[in-house]
């Protein structure tokens, strides 16, 4: 198993500078942004693909730090029937792809994406707890004329350069939870596309990721580390808690694409977004990693950090001591990641 970080905490650091806090950790892998939600400081996709970059020397930039990279992310909504913003992160995630397959790297995590709920609808329309036909209707067409055919697509590009694309199961997709992942798999018969296990999202939604886990088996490809801490508020406002509020522009809310951005997350929230350990104790994350290597002993695991209560790198170093406690193995000798006891 090969512990690492998704950097896009660190996209304020140059690269090298990155892997050597990643390294300084005691983790070997970096998960890199390729665009969508967010920028790409850290990969010039463009460069790289037109060979303005070459693929040697970008790789020389990971040389001698002792990590290498675990993976490509490209997270957005390819699906988003704004011109502004679909069409952007469909063209980013393909490029992901191919440049993942120059660089050698076999694993791009990305989100399903979530379309309109009809023909010229102009907005994501989220459906759950389908008690109304209508709301089936809408599903149908947002399933099979709009999802299906573009990771039907996907799939292929990902099978012809060698990667494979892993979906993090995201409330406001189509796929946010272990059934509508092996739907969209089971819908476009996918070889080249599954899951990539990020704890957070499920617990809030009351599904166990030891169970997932065990359920989805090998079409988990990839895994985040990431915890969330259900508060005492949910008791009331439970975890679909819509109180966010608006981030006024000259504060520069962080873009979504177009005109989209990010709203202001409720001061006496439901739920919390915490650092590794800060949510769920070790031994949960050790049973996680457990039923991970179960999978694929290759698996790769990056700390993902959004804890706004902690520092960048304290957060960072809160969840690689919960993950790869020091006493494991001896301090004496150099850690390659976390071992099964």
């Amino acid at each position: 198993m090969k512990l690492g970080v998704y950097t896009a905490i660190l996209h304020d650091k140059p690269l090298r500078e990155a892997l050597e806090i990643v390294a300084g950790l005691g983790l070997h892998g970096a998960e890199i942004n390729a665009g969508g939600f967010l920028p790409a400081p850290h990969l010039p996709v463009d460069d790289l693909l037109s060979g303005a970059v070459s693929i040697r020397d970008y790789l020389a930039t990971f040389d001698g730090t002792g990590v290498s990279i675990a993976g490509l992310n490209c997270n957005g909504n390819p699906l988003h029937p704004d011109p502004e913003v679909g069409p952007e992160d469909a063209e980013d995630l393909r490029n992901a792809i191919r440049v993942a397959g120059l660089l050698g790297v076999d694993r791009i995590v990305t989100m399903s994406g979530l379309p309109q709920a009809h023909p010229g609808g102009q907005w994501p329309a989220w459906h759950v707890n389908t008690w109304d036909s209508g709301y089936l209707d809408s599903l149908d067409y947002q399933w099979d004329q709009i999802a299906v055919p573009f990771w039907t697509e996907i799939d292929a590009l990902a099978r012809d350069n060698g990667v494979k694309v892993a979906i993090e199961m995201h409330p406001q997709n189509l796929v946010f939870n272990p059934p509508t992942l092996k739907r969209l798999v089971e819908k476009t018969g996918a070889t080249h596309v599954g899951a990539e296990m990020d704890p957070s999202h499920l617990f809030w939604q009351g599904i166990d990721p030891v169970a997932a886990i065990e359920w989805l088996g090998p079409l988990v490809f990839h895994a985040a580390a990431k915890d969330t801490r259900i508060n005492d508020n949910c008791k009331i406002y439970g975890v679909l808690d819509e109180r966010f509020t608006r981030i006024p522009l000259e504060q520069n809310p962080t873009g979504l694409g177009g005109r989209h951005v990010v709203n202001k997350w409720p001061e006496d929230s439901a739920w919390d977004f915490v650092a590794v350990g800060r949510g769920h104790d070790v031994d949960f994350w050790a049973r996680f990693l457990l039923a991970l290597e179960d999978v694929d002993p290759g698996m790769a695991v990056n700390i993902e950090h959004e804890d706004v209560e902690l520092g960048q790198l304290e957060g960072l170093r809160v969840a690689a001591e919960t993950l790869n406690p020091p006493t494991r193995p001896s301090s004496a000798e150099p850690r390659q990641g976390w071992q099964r006891p």
